[in-house]
């Protein structure tokens, strides 16, 4: 690639990543949410009976402290209550509020606003090509993050 490409392209990437976490922290400001509270709330919002923080890891693909900061942030806006776990003393099931409840359509609403504000003059199959490309970037991403990561455990 030559370096002119490689400079739009990274300059490109950069600006569209600052740019939507900027707007995404923007259209979930008015819901009092942060970026990736809008994600945990809009899963546990698909299982009704809750989750437990290990399975709210697993599915996010995160670690358990992870889930449990963000958790912890989200408790006090009293967007969840935690329950008991019937025959695990140790576990809690984290189970939506009607206000958490009532935010899910709210966030799908704000998730519309940016999707469509993102790809406003595209066409259907230009959408479809977008997430496709993007994918393929991410896809790309882990392998290269994945091969520094290795890189750093063998020093």
């Amino acid at each position: 690639m030559e370096l002119a490409d490689v400079l739009a392209t990274n300059k490109a990437l950069v600006k569209v990543a600052k740019l939507y976490r900027s707007a995404q922290a923007d259209v979930l400001a008015g819901l009092a949410l942060h970026p990736g509270q809008d994600v945990l709330l809009w899963m546990l919002g698909q299982e009704p009976e809750g989750m437990t923080v290990s399975e709210v890891a697993a599915r996010l693909g995160v670690e358990q402290p992870t889930v449990t900061r963000s958790l912890s942030r989200l408790e006090h806006g009293g967007w969840f209550v935690r329950k008991s776990v019937p025959g695990d003393r140790r576990a809690t099931r984290i189970v939506l509020t009607d206000k958490g409840r009532t935010a899910i359509s709210e966030i799908e609403t704000a998730w519309r606003t940016l999707a469509e504000t993102a790809t406003a003059g595209m066409a259907k199959d230009q959408r479809a090509m977008l997430v496709e490309l993007l994918e393929k970037v991410r896809g790309n991403l882990l392998t290269l993050a994945a091969e520094t990561g290795s890189r750093r455990s063998r020093r």
